[in-house]
């Protein structure tokens, strides 16, 4: 049967000159692929190709990041030796380009995208701008992001980001796509690129499959003694880390750390040392063993993003050790943190309702809520689960 055929698979990712979320979702599932008997193949191409091009490489960027002739010759080539039966792309952006796509039509491979984040309409891929939401590209079109610059504060970079979009929509590359949405939300917001009679995307070709993540064979037992609130990110404007140390500066008697690095680390840690705040803890960049054991003795995560956030790997990731989740109301964060039951919820900017909130869950049944997030990760966040999930897409999308 087809359903049973182990598939040859070639997972293609463009890796950010910054490690993020995104290589830490592809590497779990060429895992979780391999572990059910399929083989994976990868094309990787990184930005920090960037800093060793030459001039005229760099003067070419806004055309060879629109169309790579090097990434489709070097996919193709592939996709015929290994004998690939589906391309599966997670990021294009600036080195591997939508050439990608086209390398797989005309190999006559089904080819799928995961999208994980919003630049399909957006060309930051946030929906985010100084210090607020921001969907004008979705309504007035992408030159409002020339304006303001919104791809890494640079118009040069965010008119690469947008021609790229431009010129792909006008050729009809993504309405041949199949397109993976971590959640309905991002789904929804998807469908807004077929307006004004434009059939952009296929939505028939759309599905839906979240992130996961699995729990490693560790020995990991919550602590009876939770004595500090933990907070797991970048530290910049994005993820909300000066609402979150905003509102510890009104608790002086709760304990936070904070685990991760960022642009805004200096800034934070001036602001903590002149308003004499002892109580937060500035733990920096940890190892997985190293975070592990912060879980362990945490009374809940602290999820301050300032955007929808695709999907959230931190609530996924302290779910999955029993830790319940203070988050934001907005976005996907509203929908992966039930009110009282995993966790609660405060207005996203304001550190006055996180204070209240935090206020409020220290005399909540907090060990009730420990064995509720389990069980939401148990329930919808398995590795198990999500690969039944993606071998159904991958099936579906061969039978097309």
């Amino acid at each position: 049967m087809e359903s049973e055929k182990k598939l040859r698979i070639l997972q293609v990712h463009n890796g950010y000159q910054i490690p993020g979320g995104e290589d830490v979702v592809v590497a779990n599932e060429k895992r979780l692929l391999e572990m059910n008997g399929h083989v994976v193949f990868s094309y990787s191409r990184n930005n920090t190709e960037l800093n060793e091009m030459r001039l005229l490489q760099k003067l070419l960027l806004p055309f060879t990041a629109v169309y790579s002739f090097r990434t489709y010759r070097e996919v193709k080539h592939i996709i015929k030796r290994e004998k690939i039966d589906v391309v599966h792309v997670h990021n294009t952006l600036m080195m591997v380009s939508p050439s990608v796509f086209y390398a797989a039509f005309h190999s006559h491979v089904p080819v799928i995208q995961t999208l994980h984040n919003f630049r399909m309409l957006c060309p930051a891929g946030s929906f985010f701008r100084g210090d607020r939401i921001c969907e004008e590209c979705s309504g007035a079109g992408l030159q409002c992001s020339l304006r303001y610059g919104c791809y890494r504060g640079s118009r040069l970079q965010t008119f690469v980001s947008a021609a790229i979009l431009k010129t792909h929509r006008i050729l009809g590359t993504y309405h041949k796509v199949n397109f993976i949405c971590l959640t309905e939300f991002n789904k929804e917001k998807l469908s807004q690129l077929n307006k004004k009679g434009k059939e952009i995307i296929d939505m028939k070709k759309v599905y839906i499959k979240p992130n996961f993540t699995f729990q490693d064979d560790v020995n990991f037992e919550s602590s009876s003694h939770l004595d500090y609130f933990l907070f797991v990110g970048r530290v910049e404007a994005l993820k909300g880390i000066d609402v979150v140390i905003r509102a510890f500066e009104k608790m002086p008697d709760q304990r936070l750390v904070i685990a991760g690095d960022g642009p805004l680390m200096g800034e934070m840690q001036e602001y903590i040392r002149s308003h004499n705040m002892k109580n937060v803890e500035f733990a920096g960049y940890l190892s997985k063993q190293q975070l592990q054991e912060k879980y362990r003795r945490a009374r809940a995560v602290i999820m301050s993003s300032q955007c929808y956030e695709a999907f959230a790997m931190t609530i996924a990731e302290a779910y999955s050790y029993g830790v319940p989740v203070i988050a934001g109301d907005i976005g996907n964060l509203r929908n992966m943190v039930e009110e009282n039951v995993t966790g609660i919820r405060f207005c996203y900017d304001s550190p006055e309702d996180l204070a209240d909130k935090v206020r409020k869950y220290n005399v909540m049944d907090i060990e009730e809520m420990k064995k509720n997030a389990k069980e939401f990760y148990e329930h919808r966040l398995r590795p198990e689960d999500n690969y039944q999930i993606l071998k159904k897409i991958y099936y579906d999308v061969l039978e097309r």
